[in-house]
């Protein structure tokens, strides 16, 4: 039995841009960071970022080209792909993607709107906060706006539809 399956939650890294291949599908790429913190054995805290490359088809890529900007938190779900190409100087390169087959909207900043997706309360989200006085929790209790997840079944993607 063999699985190929990424899940990662972290922060873009710029505004994804929407393409289009010439066959009318439409695509984003974008930059995902993680970070990942721990102790050393001499007890000092060490922090590593891992960058991710991320290609996003369909409808999915659409919603997130409307609703991701740098700084927004994203949790893909997808499979590892690697592909290869020779540049304008005739070298051979390849890169690993993650091949995103669902994507989950992270939490807006305070003072974006209604809150939802997968983090921690906050005042935008109509959830009380530590310290935050009841009467300010109620007064924001109306429904959230509804955030899509999206997880569309398409058909394998033609190398000759990628526009990279």
């Amino acid at each position: 039995m063999n699985l190929n399956k990424v899940i990662i939650v972290g922060r873009v890294t710029a505004n994804p841009e929407l393409r289009t291949t010439p066959g009318g599908q439409s695509v984003t790429t974008l930059g995902v960071a993680t970070n990942r913190t721990w102790t050393d054995k001499n007890n000092q805290k060490q922090e590593e970022t891992e960058f991710h490359n991320v290609v996003i088809w369909g409808r999915q890529a659409e919603v997130a080209t409307q609703y991701l900007t740098k700084g927004a938190t994203v949790l893909i779900e997808g499979r590892l792909r690697t592909r290869s190409w020779t540049d304008k100087n005739g070298q051979q390169r390849k890169t690993t993607e993650i091949m995103s087959e669902r994507m989950q909207l992270g939490p807006r900043a305070a003072g974006a709107g209604a809150g939802g997706g997968f983090g921690a309360g906050s005042a935008s989200s109509g959830r009380p906060v530590a310290g935050e006085p009841a009467e300010a929790a109620d007064k924001d209790l109306a429904l959230p706006e509804e955030v899509p997840t999206i997880n569309l079944e398409e058909e394998e993607i033609k190398p000759e539809d990628i526009p990279f």
